[in-house]
C-alpha cells in the first residue's frame, strides 16, 4: 500500500489550509506506509476525494465545473481535460472519464461529484434529480442525465442510473446549502447516508437499501452538519485493508 500525496488548498477557497496539508506526510510516518508524490508535467497537482467517485473497474466520474473553470475556484491553474485524464490513468489505473457538468447549489466546493453521482456497483449510478422546475438545480442536474444517458462503461456496457431525490433546499443566514442524499458513506457492512428531516428522507433510504442490500443502510441527521457546506462523504476517508 501506498499514499498518493496530492496537494490541498481548500478547495482554492478558504485561505487557512497549511495544516490540513501536511497530513499526508504526518500519516506516511506514523504507519511508514511509502508516499508517492502525484505531479503532471513538473507540478504537484491539487486534488480533493470529493471531486472525484470510481468504479473500481476503470471508470471514473468527475465534473467539469470542479476541475475544468478557469475562472472560479482553480485548483491547478491550466491543467486542461487531457492532462487529468493522464493523471488518472497514471496514478489510478483509469481507462476511461465521465465528465459531467455542474454540481449542485450551495456547494462551497464548486462541484464535487460526490454531492451529485456516486456509483453504487461497478456499472450503476446514482444520480440527483430535482423535480421541481423552478429550483436552480433543476437544468444542471438534467443536463447531466442527459450526458450520463450517453456513456458507456469500460466493457462497453450502458451504465444504469438511479434516480435519487434532492431534499428541499436548506438555507443558513441566506446561504443555501449544500444538502444532497448522494453525499453517503460505504463502510464494509453500512451505508450512512444523511437525512434532513425532509419528506424524501425516507425515498433516499429506500431507494439505497434496495441497492446495497448486503448492507446496512442508516440515515444519520445531517441538518446540523451540512452548515459546515458538507455532510457524511465530506467527513470521512476510506482505509484500505491491504
Amino acid at each position: 500500500m501506498k499514499i498518493a500525496r496530492f496537494q490541498f488548498n481548500a478547495w482554492a477557497r478558504y485561505p487557512d489550509w497549511q495544516k490540513d496539508n501536511r497530513i499526508p506526510e504526518r500519516v506516511a510516518a506514523k504507519f511508514h506506509i511509502p508516499m508517492v508524490q502525484i505531479t503532471q508535467n513538473n507540478r504537484e497537482v491539487v486534488l480533493e476525494g470529493g471531486s472525484f467517485d470510481v468504479n473500481g473497474q476503470g471508470t471514473l466520474v468527475t465534473s467539469e465545473e470542479c476541475l475544468l473553470d478557469e475562472a472560479i475556484q482553480v485548483r491547478n491553474p491550466g491543467f486542461t481535460r487531457q492532462e487529468y485524464e493522464e493523471i488518472f490513468r497514471t496514478y489510478f489505473g483509469v481507462t476511461q472519464v465521465w465528465w459531467l457538468g455542474n454540481g449542485i447549489a450551495g456547494d462551497d466546493t464548486h462541484g464535487h461529484v460526490d454531492d451529485l453521482c456516486r456509483f453504487v456497483d461497478p456499472y450503476t449510478v446514482v444520480l440527483c434529480q430535482e423535480t421541481n422546475s423552478s429550483d436552480e438545480n433543476y437544468r444542471s442536474l438534467a443536463g447531466n442525465r442527459e450526458r450520463l444517458e450517453g456513456m458507456r462503461c469500460e466493457d462497453g456496457r450502458k451504465v444504469g442510473i438511479v434516480p435519487l431525490p434532492m431534499p428541499a433546499p436548506l438555507f443558513f443566514d441566506g446561504q443555501r446549502l449544500p444538502a444532497s442524499y448522494a453525499n453517503f458513506y460505504i463502510g464494509n457492512s453500512v451505508v450512512l447516508v444523511p437525512t434532513f428531516n425532509d419528506p424524501n428522507d425516507r425515498m433516499a433510504l429506500g431507494i439505497l437499501s434496495e441497492l446495497f442490500p448486503d448492507q446496512s443502510v442508516v440515515g444519520i441527521h445531517a441538518v446540523d452538519l451540512v452548515w459546515g457546506f458538507g455532510t457524511l462523504h465530506c467527513v470521512t476517508q476510506q482505509q484500505p485493508a491491504v
